[in-house]
């Protein structure tokens, strides 16, 4: 199908001067960190530990610990429905670029990395809450992702995401802790140890739906496995520095957010299954309210809900199930 669904890019550099627009979903990663008394102190101590992360796993040609830098660009992606230029904001992606300081080159890094999005927040808590209230059992309702995931293939497939980015994104989240991963003997010099999960979740079907396989790999000197969502050849298609790009990151966030998981001071093993009640663990410099942010995702779910499920949804129903 034809794309019929205009979409706009802006970009907003990700530093410690960094403030959230208002139509930023203020639970994402990055946006959160730069709220608060201590907005300021939290965007400097991430950035210095993913600077930290990158150039530890970055050592060649690198003896001094400090030849690269990261650049972090906020991209937001607005979605035209009607074409009358009245928008909705549809995603927030993170856009990496490796400032090499010996070289004084800026290399181009993955676009992708965390993913942020009001209609997921609609489908998770929202209508999939919704749909299991008072149910004994949790099930999922019929057709559920499928809108998301074809609006999310219409924007790769479309001239704007083609003329601002060369490759496909990565998107790189947390393990689950409802399930046990396995350690394969599959070791990557950049991505580590592949691990491989006892059964499919619900985050890896909506994924999938929007396109993506998932692999599960443990850098080096990590502590525990992340989640790397992707298309085509992960191992291949993406150059050492790239990838180094998207694990420093995420696994800096995954550290704040989740320092249960990726703060623990002990190492997953073999068979390992994640656990959020974790006490040994420690915390980084940087403030983070957890529960706050699970309450605003119903709000962000409710806002998808009025101002771009209902208004558009025979536009939208007629569109997905034309959809090809």
């Amino acid at each position: 199908m034809s794309n019929v669904f205009s979409y706009a890019i802006k970009r907003v550099i990700f530093d410690e001067d960094y403030q959230p627009s208002d139509s930023t979903r203020i639970t994402t990663n990055f946006a959160n960190l730069a709220r608060g008394d201590h907005r300021q102190e939290n965007l400097r101590n991430a950035l210095r530990m993913i600077d930290r992360r990158f150039n530890a796993l970055a050592h060649w040609d690198n003896s001094r610990g400090d030849r690269y830098a990261l650049e972090l660009e906020i991209i937001s992606v607005d979605i035209d429905i009607e074409g009358k230029g009245q928008s909705f904001p549809s995603i927030e992606i993170l856009k990496t670029n490796i400032l090499d300081r010996k070289t004084d080159k800026r290399i181009e890094g993955i676009v992708g990395n965390n993913f942020s999005s009001y209609v997921r927040d609609y489908d998770f808590s929202v209508l999939l809450r919704e749909y299991n209230a008072g149910q004994a059992q949790f099930s999922i309702p019929e057709g559920f992702g499928e809108l998301h995931g074809k609006l999310f293939k219409d924007f790769l497939n479309s001239r704007t995401y083609k003329e601002n980015f060369s490759k496909p994104p990565v998107i790189c989240l947390s393990v689950s802790d409802n399930k046990i991963y396995h350690r394969t003997e599959n070791q990557h010099p950049v991505l580590g140890v592949e691990y491989t999960p006892n059964e499919t979740s619900l985050t890896e079907q909506y994924f999938r739906k929007m396109g993506f396989d998932v692999r599960y790999f443990m850098p080096q000197n990590s502590v525990a496995p992340l989640a790397f969502y992707f298309f085509g050849d992960l191992l291949t298609d993406y150059t050492n520095l790239e990838l180094i790009s998207t694990i420093s990151t995420m696994e800096t966030f995954q550290k704040i957010y989740r320092p249960e998981i990726y703060n623990a001071n002990s190492v997953a093993g073999y068979e390992y299954q994640p656990d959020l009640k974790h006490t040994d663990h420690s915390l980084t410099q940087v403030v983070y309210d957890r529960v706050e942010r699970s309450q605003l995702a119903i709000r962000q779910g409710k806002f998808a809900e009025e101002h771009f499920i209902k208004p558009y949804q025979e536009i939208l129903a007629k569109w997905s199930a034309d959809f090809a």
